[in-house]
């Protein structure tokens, strides 16, 4: 039935056209922006994950960022400890060279000091931005992830970075929990005086029959049957002074009544003695198999442990030497600093050796060849201000010969330790430049994803616009036809 009042040809030519014309819109829209989905109402679970990825994308640029200034601060403070490191290394030359008597160690010291000044110089310029990493203690977080959870969540990672306190700056004995226990004294005082050992010799009229050999540190005394004349006491003169002859450094002898007294005077060294008359021990009596050293020690616990801020402190002749740890030390360090301490106070007689026991504990040893005993103390406290990790660096003094030998051991310390904080930043660094290159090949990767989910497919988006334009044009003219179709029905009325 023909009708002039509805056209269901034409309403569908409409509707045809129309759905035409909105895929050609939409065809249009992501040709000008490149995206098939730019809107939420586009595809709205796609839009709301691409959106969430967009952030993160934002997120890791201002990573990057951070740790781009992380990486160059780091950088400024390994290249300072590698400085340190060097100038200390001429140090050392400096300190060597003034070991032999017969050099200006005025003009040494000078240059010493020079090199000094120029590694505080270095350390206080160590900065970036105003960060510095070779000052103080506490660690520096760097911004290095976000992790995102299977829920949704994000949290923030971080690389933390451990100063590496390269100042010579004396620490602060603290007023907190009470550590003298952790560190225990031989005795109370360091007596100037040597230790000793006797040879007894057997009561015998004649001993021209007898031989002798007598050890002592190494060396031996030996006399055959029949170079000794008369008794024991004899016998006794005899060995001593071939003991004397030998010029064993710090050892005398001396002789009284078939006694030989051995004294060894030697700081840091036990002396082995031994005897034996014609082949064997009869008749022959010694105090003991050595002579100890004569130093008095300070033994540190093996089972404490050592936090920031522990301080040591001993007493010498009434002179307090203080030491207090910083982050991650041991009472190698404390015993170190401490050893330092003593030797930058300027008293040519004592003298110390840091080192450890049979049982693992760290000892330091103090030996004093004054004219008078020294009275020894100690003292321990929690929560003080550390000491710098080159502190005993403005003690060194090679202007004696007592100053010199001291400062080769400090000296050893202070190289390690700058050693140690530059091989520290380096391994940071490193770790940096490894998640910077992870961060920037991730934010590629997001984006890449990104781009899948919602950009448009050019050729495929080309293809189907010019298919769409044609059906618009088949579209309006088959809508023309179907609007001229009622004009037919006028020649039924002609």
């Amino acid at each position: 039935m023909s009708s002039i009042l509805t056209n269901n040809s034409a309403m569908v030519a409409l509707q045809t056209l129309k759905g035409i014309n909105a895929n050609l819109t939409k065809t249009q829209d992501e040709i000008a922006t490149g995206k098939s989905v730019a809107t939420a109402k586009d595809n709205s679970a796609v839009w709301a994950i691409s959106k969430v990825m967009e952030a993160d994308v934002n997120g890791f640029k201002a990573i990057s960022e951070s740790l781009a200034l992380g990486e160059s601060t780091v950088s400024v403070a390994r290249q300072a400890s590698e400085t340190v490191s060097d100038l200390l290394t001429d140090i050392k030359g400096k300190v060597v060279a003034a070991q032999e008597s017969n050099v200006d160690r005025e003009k040494i010291q000078t240059d010493i000091n020079s090199l000094r000044d120029q590694i505080t110089a270095v350390v206080g310029a160590a900065q970036f931005n105003g960060l510095n990493l070779v000052e103080g203690t506490d660690s520096v977080d760097i911004l290095s992830s976000l992790d995102r959870s299977n829920d949704g969540t994000v949290k923030a990672s971080s690389i933390s970075v451990d100063r590496q306190d390269l100042s010579s700056t004396a620490g602060v004995l603290g007023s907190g929990t009470d550590l003298s226990a952790n560190a225990t004294l031989s005795d109370t005082s360091a007596s100037n005086a040597g230790n000793t050992a006797t040879i007894t010799l057997a009561a015998d009229a004649d001993v021209s029959g007898d031989a002798f050999e007598i050890n002592v540190g190494g060396a031996t005394v030996s006399f055959a049957a029949g170079e000794i004349s008369g008794d024991e006491s004899a016998a006794a003169d005899s060995i001593s002074g071939a003991i004397n002859a030998l010029g064993l450094v710090g050892i005398t002898a001396s002789a009284a009544s078939g006694v030989v007294t051995l004294t060894s005077t030697r700081a840091f060294e036990d002396v082995a003695v031994s005897g034996t008359k014609n082949g064997g021990a009869t008749d022959i009596t010694l105090s003991g198999t050595e002579i100890s050293e004569r130093a008095e020690t300070m033994t540190f616990s093996s089972a404490a442990n050592v936090a920031e801020g522990d301080g040591y402190q001993i007493s010498v002749g009434g002179t307090a030497f203080t030491y207090v740890a910083g982050k991650g030390e041991t009472f190698e360090d404390v015993a170190r600093g401490l050893k330092a301490a003593v030797d930058g106070g300027g008293n040519e007689d004592i003298s110390t050796e840091v080192s450890q026991n049979d049982a693992g504990q760290w000892t330091l040893k103090v030996d004093n060849d004054g004219a008078t005993p020294a009275a020894l103390s100690r003292a321990g406290a929690a929560d003080g201000t550390a000491s710098g990790g080159l502190f005993g660096l403005g003690g060194i003094d090679v202007t004696t010969d007592a100053g010199a030998k001291a400062a080769l051991g400090n000296v050893e310390t202070l190289i390690n330790n700058s050693i140690d904080a530059a091989a520290s930043f380096g391994s940071v660094e490193g770790r940096i430049e490894t998640q910077s290159d992870f961060i920037g090949k991730l934010t590629d990767a997001l984006k890449s994803g990104i781009g899948s989910l919602v950009d448009a497919d050019m050729e495929a988006t080309s293809a189907r616009l010019q298919a769409l334009q044609v059906q618009q044009q088949l579209g309006t003219q088959a809508l023309s036809i179907a609007n001229q179709a009622p004009q037919n029905i006028l020649s039924l009325f002609r």
